[in-house]
């Protein structure tokens, strides 16, 4: 009875205070950033990977992006997608790459302001340090994704060994398309913790941010399986926005997961609120 009162309290207080720091507005916020900062950070990874040599980095960082989005979602962004990265571009480094990533930093600068809102922290770091930490997880994302496109070449090569000297290994290895989704899944795990250990002010031990994030691993989850439901059965973006039906769709899936995640985050406040009080009442 006593962790039903808790966990009551926990997640009220974690509703209370995403509406009084304008989660909703926020969600708005982080969705249009992270729609925004999509193509600037695929076109800077994609060409960043040709310079690297990775060849089928395109395909590739298409699958990892978009594997762990609904299909009725992720295709026809994904076709748009290769359409637009598979322009041959040469200018590594230019003016032009330097500003995809520069906008691509963008989107981790909402996450950024998003979870110093939930957690309640104000932010003293210099604008300078901030945006080269924004840019750095742009480059590390995009270096992280070019080594994984170059294991996934190898990956076929690597099963067949395997298989050839442990036979018994044959029906766990699965197809390269398990593997894909496995390793977009583990990207995002560790992605989110990432960016709730070094994004916002202050620190936090990483057994305080275990909450939020398996929250909005299984929020994600339910939302995206809830929205594509939705839009296979009941929706009518196609007759009401035409050719701008798969941007709206987009839209309105990355303000369900951005909602999610900041959710995550002042649960993970909340959780701590709820300790601190106990703490202080005398026993």
């Amino acid at each position: 009875m006593r962790k039903i009162v808790a966990l009551k309290r926990v997640l009220y207080d974690a509703l209370g205070h995403f509406n009084d720091d304008d989660g909703w507005s926020m969600a708005s916020h982080l969705a249009i950033s992270a729609l925004m900062a999509l193509f600037p950070f695929l076109i800077f990874a994609t060409t960043l990977g040709s310079f690297l040599g990775a060849d089928s980095f395109t395909e590739d960082i298409v699958h990892i992006v978009f594997d762990t989005w609904p299909e009725q979602i992720a295709e026809p962004i994904a076709s748009e997608v290769i359409n637009v990265l598979t322009v041959p571009r040469t200018d590594l480094l230019t003016y032009g790459v330097v500003l995809a990533a520069f906008f691509a930093s963008n989107g981790i600068e909402a996450l950024r302001t998003s979870l110093n809102r939930a957690y309640r922290v104000t932010e003293t770091r210099s604008f300078v340090f901030r945006r080269l930490q924004s840019l750095a997880f742009v480059f590390i994302a995009t270096v992280g994704c070019v080594v994984i496109s170059v294991l996934l070449v190898f990956a076929p090569l690597i099963v067949r060994v395997l298989v050839a000297n442990f036979e018994w290994l044959e029906p766990y290895l699965g197809t390269i398309t398990v593997w894909r989704f496995a390793i977009a899944s583990t990207v995002i795990v560790l992605g989110l913790i990432a960016v709730h250990v070094w994004l916002p002010a202050g620190r936090r031990r990483f057994v305080d941010i275990v909450p939020g994030i398996i929250f909005t691993l299984i929020g994600w989850l339910v939302g995206s399986t809830v929205f594509a439901s939705y839009i296979d059965n009941f929706s009518s973006y196609v007759t009401t926005y035409a050719g701008l039906a798969s941007i709206m769709v987009a839209v309105v899936f990355l303000y369900i997961i951005s909602m999610v995640f900041i959710l995550g985050g002042e649960l993970n406040a909340a959780i701590r609120r709820y300790f601190e009080a106990r703490a202080r009442v005398p026993k």
